[in-house]
Formats: structure tokens, C-alpha cells, sequence
């Protein structure tokens, strides 16, 4: 399994160093199989895009659940009649992946192509959490006491 080491995106993801740590504290942790592979981009300031690796299977056999910063991404696959393989290579069995999302991140959109699951996060900070700029003025004069 290879280590990622998530260090350098700190520094450009302020507000987000919970889901990377919690990716990296995922991936450390002995996962059964690591399955579905799975990629996590940043494509703009405010919007990032998992892309899970689900060949095999259709979009009827996906589902994708928000429970608050939860992020469930699970796969079912049909039961079908017994096959005899010679080799079995490609891993057809349902997963469950789940993602810790940062605050004010909700999912705007998820598509399958190609054998690829995108799934569009983006982060929407409240009016009131955004920086506002503050103007310099002179200092208020005070009354005096006489």
C-alpha cells in the first residue's frame, strides 16, 4: 500500500486539514482491501472531486448518502448464476467507502463514466463565517471629562 503524504496541501486548504487527516488516518489504517481505489482532487478553491474506480458496476447498483460530514459510497452487485472461472482477476464484490467531509462541504453532483464514479463536492462557508474586509478610519474622538 503506498503512504501519501498529504503535508503539502495544508497549506492551501485552510478549513480542510480534517479531511486530510482523516484520509491519511484511512489509508494508514490496515483496509481490508483498499477497494474501490479511489482518487480526491481539488479543482478549484471551493470545489473538490472524488473519483472511485467502480468498473463492473451500473449506476442502479450505486448509492451515494450525505449524513451530515459523512459521505457514504456503497456498491451492490446483481447476484448472478455460478460461473466456472479459469482466472478471476477483476473483483466483483460490494464495497462500502466512507468519507469524513469537512465542514460546509455538501456533494452537488456525482456521474459515471467510463467506469469512473465523479462525485463533486463543494464548500460553502455561511455569509457570516466569511472574511469581511474592515475599513481603517480615523480613531473616534472621545469627550472629555471636565
Amino acid at each position: 500500500m503506498r503512504n501519501v503524504d498529504f503535508t503539502p496541501l495544508y497549506r492551501h486548504a485552510i478549513g480542510f486539514d480534517r479531511l486530510f487527516n482523516l484520509v491519511e488516518a484511512s489509508s494508514n489504517k490496515a483496509q481490508a482491501t483498499g477497494y474501490p481505489p479511489y482518487n480526491i482532487e481539488q479543482t478549484d478553491e471551493n470545489n473538490y472531486r472524488i473519483t472511485m474506480a467502480v468498473a463492473g458496476f451500473s449506476e442502479d447498483r450505486l448509492d451515494l448518502t450525505q449524513n451530515e460530514n459523512m459521505l457514504v459510497v456503497t456498491g451492490t452487485k446483481a447476484p448472478e448464476e455460478n460461473k466456472n472461472f479459469i482466472y478471476q482477476g477483476i473483483a466483483e464484490r460490494n464495497f462500502e467507502r466512507k468519507f469524513q467531509l469537512a465542514d460546509y462541504v455538501k456533494v452537488v453532483g456525482a456521474n459515471l463514466e467510463n467506469g469512473l464514479l465523479h462525485i463533486d463536492l463543494e464548500r460553502e462557508v455561511p455569509e457570516a463565517m466569511q472574511p469581511r474586509k474592515i475599513a481603517i478610519g480615523k480613531a473616534a474622538t472621545l469627550p472629555t471629562e471636565e
